[in-house]
């Protein structure tokens, strides 16, 4: 049976990369519902008009407009072996949504959580540094450069940290995440749909992990 991913992650749980390795190790689509409406935002259909209308009038997409768009990306053939979710479901309800929809598709559902510390996700984050040439990350704490602040490949380039990983913009990140996602995994929880993967082991553990789950018949 075609399965729909649920991949849940902090910021920093290496979330994005699982998803990278998913899609192209397995030929699993990534569906990121915030690329969905950009997409829309570019076309003329009925519903592309529809969500267009809601958006100019500054109110927020409803949960039944929201699922038509993901139902309506996902018929299409590259989901017909399953796919990711990105974006999707936010809340209970959505959730909920999502196994009405799982069901017209004929597809299963399993919900994966990269579960990571929270001191670890801080030291992640605040510990993050991009060379401003080649986009190399480092990290001060789990992958150094060999000279202090500088890129090993481009040496008179000085590392740079992103405004959002500051510590007092992460803690408020991290501090949204659990909240907004609590609901979330509750429901999977008590729909026995939750899997959690333990986000420190190395890249490709993880990914064996993931890709066991996503075997397991059930």
């Amino acid at each position: 049976m075609p399965t729909i991913i649920v991949l849940m992650g902090a910021p920093g749980a290496g979330k994005g990369t699982q998803a990278r390795l998913l899609q192209e190790r397995m030929n699993l689509p990534q569906i990121s519902t915030g690329d969905i409406f950009r997409a829309l935002s570019q076309t003329e259909t009925p519903l592309a008009n529809e969500v267009r209308a809601i958006q100019q009038a500054g109110r927020l997409i409803p949960d039944e407009v929201v699922i038509r768009v993901v139902e309506e990306r996902t018929s299409q053939d590259d989901c017909r072996n399953g796919y990711i979710l990105d974006g999707f479901p936010r809340t209970a309800a959505q959730a909920e949504m999502l196994e009405q929809l799982a069901t017209r598709q004929g597809n299963g559902i399993k919900a994966i959580l990269i579960d990571m510390p929270m001191e670890m996700l801080i030291k992640r984050l605040t510990g993050r540094r991009t060379c401003p040439i080649c986009g190399e990350i480092y990290n001060i704490h789990f992958k150094p450069p060999k000279f202090d602040n500088r890129c090993d490949l481009h040496p008179e380039a000085e590392l740079l940290q992103r405004a959002d990983d500051a510590p007092e913009k992460i803690s408020v990140r991290l501090e949204t995440f659990a909240k907004e996602t609590a609901p979330l995994i509750d429901y999977y929880e008590r729909t026995s749909r939750i899997h959690r993967i333990g986000g420190t082991q190395a890249v490709e553990k993880i990914y064996r992990d993931i890709a066991k789950v996503i075997a397991t018949a059930k």
